[in-house]
């Protein structure tokens, strides 16, 4: 899959990531931990801007509502500059001993046992921080150590740990979800921060045509339009924000290809996930508008 198609010339881009790939050799046990996307991130100036933070050496923190593609984005980046990505996913028992690591005991012998964050940061991997703004003060305070200039972490009783210059940290975050917080100025100062736009309507159907090839044109138009209009009941407060799942959009088409009705795939992968009964009955209807007659995958694909 091509990931990057500029078209800014002002700056190639590509010679540049192929420069940046051979200065930083990568060791061969760690190859499997470059992921393979499913989606490319849908979006030049935003995918343009954040190949340049990286190219410069910057770390990332994408931020913006639901489905707007920042772990999409998070996950193409490391394939593109062919790094080893770790996931690290905040809550409130993330502290650092799970981010540095911990003493652990080792045939007999005690052991400094590495977590993610001090792997990533000898072998050059990238670190998606993943809803950065859940993380607790202990965790924090080893974000604000990994993320300063001087690019080392200072484990207590061991070595001093150096920063490869091919590590780069991705954090992303949500506004309002329950649990978060607002992140103070000193951590936010160590990001180069991206605000992620809601995915534009053609970006979406040449999304889904990429993944699924035979679908009909006019079920396509449909699927993308209903995702839009829960975004709009979202925005005007109708329903959950939560609602607009994208994710649940092509579950709900990978089950109509196994041979479930779409509609009834729909409230599988969406309907279901909301616990209100009016915003259920509302998304139900939204459906039922949208759709109409019972679709099954002969129906929607051409085949």
């Amino acid at each position: 899959m091509k990931l990057i198609q500029l078209k800014d010339n002002a700056m190639d881009y590509n010679k540049k990531i192929e420069k940046f790939i051979k200065d930083n050799p990568l060791d061969e046990k760690f190859i499997d931990r470059i992921p393979s996307p499913r989606f490319r991130y849908r979006g030049d100036e935003i995918l343009n801007e954040a190949l340049a933070a990286i190219l410069a050496g910057k770390n990332l923190l994408f931020v913006g509502d639901k489905s707007t593609g920042k772990n999409v984005l998070a996950e193409n980046l490391p394939y593109i500059f062919k790094r080893p990505l770790w996931n690290v996913s905040f809550h409130v028992n993330v502290d650092s001993s799970i981010l540095i690591g911990d003493d652990t005991l080792h045939s007999g012998n005690v052991v400094f046992k590495e977590g993610p964050i001090s792997i990533a940061s000898k072998v050059g991997g990238f670190v998606v921080l993943d809803e950065i703004n859940m993380a607790k003060n202990e965790a924090m305070s080893v974000l604000h150590s990994v993320l300063d200039y001087r690019r080392t972490i200072d484990v207590p009783g061991y070595d001093l740990i150096k920063i490869n210059p091919a590590t780069r940290f991705i954090a992303t975050m949500n506004y309002g979800y329950e649990g978060t917080r607002d992140l103070n100025e000193a951590l936010l100062s160590r990001f180069v921060i991206i605000k992620m736009p809601t995915i534009e309507s053609k970006d979406l159907k040449e999304l889904i045509k990429n993944e699924y090839e035979n679908i009909n044109d006019r079920y396509l138009d449909d699927i993308s339009n209903f995702f839009y209009d829960l975004k709009l009941k979202a925005k005007s407060n109708e329903i959950s924000e939560y609602a607009p799942d994208l994710r649940g959009i092509f579950d709900a088409i990978d089950l109509v290809i196994c041979g479930v009705e779409l509609g009834r795939a729909l409230n599988l992968t969406i309907t279901n996930k909301i616990f209100d009964l009016y915003e259920e009955d509302l998304i139900r209807d939204l459906i039922k508008s949208r759709f109409g007659k019972s679709l099954y995958y002969k129906d929607i694909f051409n085949i």
